[in-house]
């Protein structure tokens, strides 16, 4: 067998001691000792327990957040000094020990990456987070991650497929449960509805949701025209449901709540009762004119907290959620639009967009940046075209020629924009260029509390959806890994730079200050290995950089060929 065949198979004795990279608290300089890993004693197994060896690790922007803020990060709150991070949640890993007691469900040479948001007695324990992650050479899989509180999230995965393609398969489901992500189609049931006048003179009603069938637990009520008042209080007593008067909306007896229904759009009430919505939160605005200015809509908690304005023009609020339903996927045939494309993630949606069945007919792509924006032309244009998708490239600060491409789409709008970029001024100007219909789709994490100024009429008059997420479940994980499988997705596409486990430093900051138009991926095992884009493999290592795929893209050869050289 040749060294690769063995490292495959984690038949050599392992060593005494190995290396990883602790955080010891924010900033870059505190992460390792001097700028480098450091060595620690190798752990013996438990008997409900696996030793693992991580073979590849991708490393992401949310590590980034993780340096930037230590202690303060909400997945992280404990003194780091004496329990430092190990960042890492994008993994492939391969048993290389087994605790008696799992002898007969696990074996030395098993492979497997995992679903990282792992929670384990109500307890978030995200891996590489909480738990010890890719950025070391070996770690422990515990009871806390076999037996969490939605079972076991370890996920096994063919021995066929690259360490690069199964490492890259967490970011790619977080790209992936962005086009799945599901909202309701009606009042919550069970839930709390605050029900809130606001000039509205509509003889309004709830054709369902308010009935036997369905209805919330508790009802609030805040100057309710006396006749739509008198038909709710009538329901809610039929139902047993609670009903609450609530005098005053800055003063509600309840801080969460389900359902917002405003009988009269209204920015100010907007603005001032949209805090109190809870997680999965709808807000309904009732009506048929304008607002007469645009509204601070909170794109963080959209974002993270899954918040949707859905509105109607009629008098049935029913009609709100039914008649246009919350639509994630992309329209196929239609006109989509990808801000911050050439970046990480970028290149992952509009990969997606273009490999999944039933693509848009066009895709517009822009970036701030020539040289990727030419990247990813390189890399997707004639694909695209190949499959009748009308491709453009277009740069914000080349004002002339981004308003001439961008003024064909200015009257009929998007179906579909995906925001990659944090910026809430970029998001409140892409939501002016939804179609009707259309749906924006907050895909960059902005902060819980981050505002943008939008015209929350067109959620009415033209049943535009603002929605966003970027994590993933297990299903995402595992349809992620089907369609790797069967050919359809090529994750390995997104690698743009490689590097030893020495290299992970240097290679957040590059992810940092956003220097390299694609992912960077760690293989911790390796001899010592600089940072290195794929392209300057031409000259360092040849005989890979032969291997790739027309010279630029990372496969599964020139990964063989890479760890045949550089295996020690």
């Amino acid at each position: 067998m040749d060294k690769l065949e063995i490292y495959k198979r984690a038949v050599s004795p392992l060593p005494l001691r190995y290396q990883l990279w602790p955080l010891y608290g924010a900033g870059f300089e505190n992460m390792g000792v001097n700028g480098k890993p450091i060595e620690v004693p190798m752990p013996s197994v438990g008997s409900d327990e696996l030793l693992i060896r991580h073979d590849a690790c991708g490393l992401c922007f949310s590590d980034t957040k993780v340096i930037d803020q230590g202690e303060a990060h909400p997945r992280i709150q404990r003194d780091m000094k004496k329990e430092p991070v190990v960042l890492g949640h994008e993994v492939c890993f391969t048993v290389v020990d087994v605790g008696e007691n799992l002898r007969g469900q696990y074996r030395v040479g098993d492979r497997f990456t995992l679903e990282t948001d792992i929670v384990y007695q109500g307890v978030g324990m995200a891996y590489g987070y909480l738990i010890q992650g890719g950025l070391s050479q070996y770690s422990i899989i515990d009871q806390r991650i076999m037996q969490s509180d939605h079972g076991n999230y370890l996920i096994a995965v063919s021995p066929e497929r690259s360490y690069a393609e199964i490492a890259l398969a967490e970011p790619w489901a977080c790209v992936v449960a962005a086009y799945r992500l599901e909202y309701r189609t009606g009042i919550k049931a069970g839930g709390t509805l605050w029900v809130i006048g606001s000039g509205g003179r509509k003889a309004y009603t709830i054709s369902a949701g308010f009935d036997e069938i369905s209805h919330p637990a508790r009802l609030m009520l805040t100057n309710i025209p006396e006749g739509f008042a008198s038909w709710l209080k009538a329901r809610a007593r039929q139902l047993g449901v609670e009903v609450l008067d609530v005098p005053d909306v800055a003063a509600p007896p309840l801080d969460q709540v389900d359902d917002i229904v405003l009988l009269g759009a209204d920015a100010d009430l907007v603005e001032k009762v949209s805090p109190r919505l809870a997680y999965f939160g709808v807000m309904v605005l009732m009506d048929d004119q304008p607002m007469p200015r645009k509204t601070a809509v909170d794109v963080g908690r959209i974002h993270y907290n899954r918040w949707v304005y859905l509105g109607s023009q009629g008098s049935d609020v029913s009609a709100a959620y039914r008649d246009v339903p919350v639509r994630s996927a992309l329209r196929p045939g239609g006109r989509a639009w990808f801000i911050g494309a050439a970046g990480p993630m970028g290149r992952m949606h509009v990969q997606r967009a273009i490999q999944f069945s039933d693509p848009p007919a066009t895709i517009v792509c822009t970036d701030v940046s020539d040289q990727r924006l030419e990247e990813l032309c390189t890399s997707f244009g004639e694909e695209a075209r190949a499959k009748g998708v009308e491709w453009i490239c277009l740069n914000p600060l080349k004002k002339a020629e981004y308003e001439r491409g961008m003024e064909r789409f200015r009257q009929d709008g998007f179906d579909d924009i995906v925001v990659m970029v944090p910026s809430p001024a970029i998001i409140a100007d892409a939501y002016g260029w939804l179609a009707k219909r259309g749906v924006m789709n907050v895909f960059a994490g902005v902060a819980r509390g981050t505002l943008a100024q939008i015209d929350l009429s067109d959620a009415y008059r033209k049943d535009t959806r603002v929605i966003g997420h970027s994590a993933s479940v297990m299903s995402d994980m595992e349809l992620v890994l089907q369609k790797t499988n069967c050919g359809e997705l090529s994750p390995i596409r997104s690698v743009a730079a490689i590097g030893s486990l020495s290299a992970a430093l240097e290679g957040l900051r590059a992810v940092k200050e956003a220097r390299i138009p694609g992912k960077i991926l760690i293989y911790p095992h390796i001899r010592e290995f600089p940072l290195t884009v794929l392209p300057d493999l031409k000259d360092k290592l040849p005989t890979v950089f032969a291997r790739l795929h027309a010279g630029r893209e990372w496969t599964k050869e020139a990964e063989e060929e890479f760890l045949r050289l550089m295996l020690p």
